[in-house]
């Protein structure tokens, strides 16, 4: 046998394998996914009414006009989504809710609504007078719209509550509804348009849609989602959240009439600067007041936790800062291999952590002391390998 120098020793054993910092993750225990995931007879409805409604468009709208306002839909979309990530940055809702949340908008909102709509002609006739459309616009489609969006956001809370932990989670599920709800109802207007005007008109209805008004439809259905985001914090069961909820609708239902109305009646215009701009603006601050207290609750959630020693309080404050979540990704980054990937675990891991704890406190969840007990498990082994040299 050779050696490489003379002080070497002899390994006449096999030493166990060292495992590398990211095996150390790989296998660690997950949360149960029951409670956070969208029901599959939902999923059945959403692809029910996902064929009536596109068959629907292919026969009112035909198929070019309805791929061209599909495309420009596509555009304030993509920012409301942007914009509804920011919010939820915090701690993210379930990927799977997600979708549902702007499927349900897309598809089973604008279809209940046109069933709804349609019904109503065969039972009182067409009425194209100015006073039937003006009942259509003010009172009809506020009613129809918001009950239809906020029956999906009604769903989730019933059969996902363990993702729906308070406001800024029903602001979230509210906006995706909302979103959703807006990208048909956009493609619809555009396609039209485009029939019927031409390139102008639809630059026109995208500008005054698109441009001036992408989160109207999100704003409405947010209201309904912060009441049962409220009803949730409280740690009520959806029967007795219905109050709640029917509280949501008739806000949403109340500024979606508010708008409407300053297109039929007012100068749509000036009510726009003079009014909606400002509840826009009050819109922007009461979510960043429920992103504060998002931050605070998890501060106090993981004191309890660094009470008992499992943080140090040091890093409660980091994680329960975004000052402080920005410092620790730098530092992962400069560690040896780069270590972002784990740094965000934890903090993902710390923030549902301290969801658990809230929802075990309200007594309105009964598996959160599983969670609880995987999450510990996760974020300890995190820290281990963030301090691994």
């Amino acid at each position: 046998m050779t050696f490489p120098s003379p002080l070497s020793q002899p390994h006449p054993g096999a030493g166990a394998p060292i495992a590398t910092a990211a095996d150390t993750i790989s296998s660690l225990p997950v949360p149960p996914r029951k409670g956070r995931t969208a029901s599959i007879w939902v999923i059945g409805v959403l692809v029910l009414v996902l064929v009536a409604l596109v068959g629907y468009f292919l026969d009112a709208i035909g198929p070019a006009a309805s791929i061209i306002g599909m495309i420009l839909a596509l555009i304030p979309l993509a920012v409301v989504l942007i914009a509804v990530r920011l919010v939820d940055k915090w701690e993210p809702e379930p990927r799977s809710l997600v979708i549902m949340a702007v499927a349900w908008g897309a598809i089973v909102a604008v279809g209940l609504t046109l069933g709804v709509d349609m019904l109503l002609s065969l039972v009182w006739g067409a009425n194209d007078s100015v006073a039937g459309e003006a009942f259509a616009s003010v009172i009809q489609a506020p009613i129809v719209e918001e009950l239809a969006k906020g029956l999906g956001v009604f769903v989730i809370f019933a059969s996902a509550r363990r993702a729906f932990d308070g406001p800024i989670d029903g602001v979230v599920y509210g906006a995706l509804v909302g979103a959703g709800f807006a990208f048909t109802e956009n493609i619809q207007y555009f396609a039209v348009s485009l029939i019927e005007g031409g390139v102008e008109q639809t630059t026109v209805t995208f500008f005054v849609r698109g441009i001036l008004s992408p989160f109207a439809h999100v704003m409405f259905t947010s209201v309904t989602g912060f009441a049962l985001g409220l009803a949730a914090r409280r740690g009520l069961a959806p029967r007795n959240a219905v109050g709640y909820w029917i509280v949501g609708m008739l806000g949403a239902m109340l500024l979606h009439a508010l708008w409407n109305a300053s297109a039929v009646f007012f100068d749509f215009f000036a009510l726009y600067v003079t009014l909606q701009i400002p509840l826009f603006i009050l819109f922007i601050l009461g979510v960043i007041a429920l992103r504060r207290e998002e931050a605070r609750l998890t501060r106090v959630r993981l004191a309890d936790y660094a009470a008992a020693g499992w943080f140090t309080v040091q890093e409660v404050e980091m994680l329960a800062t975004g000052q402080g979540r920005r410092a620790a990704m730098a530092w992962a980054r400069s560690l040896p291999g780069d270590r972002r990937a784990v740094m965000k675990g934890f903090i993902a891991d710390a923030t549902g952590l301290a969801a658990a704890r809230q929802r075990s406190l309200s007594g309105r969840d009964p598996a959160a002391a599983e969670d609880e007990a995987v999450l510990l498990t996760r974020t300890a082994a995190a820290r281990a390998v963030l301090f691994a040299r």
